[in-house]
């Protein structure tokens, strides 16, 4: 007995008819692939070195790199096809795309909170904050974020709407007090650490402290167009509709976070470069020298 399955074939993003069509194509196939190299070699890095895993910051590090290592390879299918995603959504993916978003929010203010005890209340930090409770609170960001996806599409529309309302507004909260915790650090930061003696804690919590501050900059900017417009459109009720995200410059400005973010996390620790280069592209270097050695035999 036969069985006879009908697929139904996406288009690409582009028509191909003119040079920039090839360039924004290969523009986005560069981009997933820096992404998930870069993103993808930070994880790797940090769940194969003991040292950072029993530091906490890096335990947000790995799940935002995660995060971001899932975004790149998103972009193979979001970018590369005919897909919008949003409203009036085309090809979408029933929005599991875009809740990695979510995570990543809500990993970026535990790691704010997490660096101000740390710094300003250290004996609370040592006596409650452990590896446990940090991994818990960022297994916890995925199945909140995720679980709510889960309830909006089981629901009547009604109810999801409503579950959209709440979510832009939890969104909104999150987001100001996201802005009102980088202030709080950049001045623990700025006077908070001058009043401790010299030596590598206090370099340590200066590096910690840096870096959060330095990526959520970076994350609101680079996300805040698309969610500013999300907002208002929402409100008005008036959206700018594009022929796919691939063109859409909210959306690539906003996927390049997924890149940005992971990369400042290597520019600015010296222990994840070293680890990553220890366990992962010293290890790639090497197999291509033998793979070479190998051919040129």
């Amino acid at each position: 007995m036969l069985l006879s399955i009908n697929f139904t074939r996406i288009p690409l993003s582009v028509d191909f008819d003119s040079a920039g069509d090839y360039f924004l194509f290969i523009f986005h196939v560069v981009a997933g692939v820096s992404t998930v190299l870069v993103a993808g070699s930070v994880a790797c890095g940090i769940i194969r070195t003991r040292a950072l895993l029993r530091q906490n910051r890096f335990i947000f590090m790995l799940n935002t790199s995660i995060c971001d290592t899932m975004t790149g390879c998103g972009i193979f299918y979001q970018f590369l096809f005919d897909v919008r995603v949003g409203f009036p959504s085309k090809n979408g993916t029933y929005y599991v795309l875009p809740t990695l978003l979510g995570v990543n929010i809500m990993t970026f203010l535990f790691a704010q909170f997490d660096r101000y005890f740390a710094v300003c209340h250290p004996f609370f930090y040592g006596r409650f904050i452990n590896t446990r409770v940090v991994i818990c609170v960022n297994v916890y960001s995925w199945v909140h974020v995720y679980g709510q996806l889960l309830v909006q599409h089981m629901v009547p529309l009604s109810k999801a709407i409503e579950i959209g309302i709440y979510s832009r507004i939890s969104l909104m909260l999150i987001i100001s007090t996201k802005i009102i915790m980088t202030i709080k650090l950049l001045v623990v930061a700025r006077y908070q650490l001058l009043r401790e003696p010299p030596g590598p804690e206090r370099d340590s919590k200066k590096e910690s402290l840096l870096i959060i501050v330095v990526v959520v900059v970076f994350f609101l900017l680079l996300w805040g167009p698309a969610m500013l417009y999300t907002v208002v459109s929402s409100l008005t009720g008036k959206y700018s509709v594009m022929k796919n995200d691939a063109v859409n410059p909210m959306k690539i400005l906003s996927r390049s976070n997924a890149l940005c973010t992971p990369t400042l996390y290597l520019c600015a620790s010296p222990s994840l470069r070293t680890a990553v280069w220890k366990t992962v592209w010293s290890k790639v270097c090497c197999c291509c020298q033998r793979h070479a050695r190998l051919v040129g035999i």
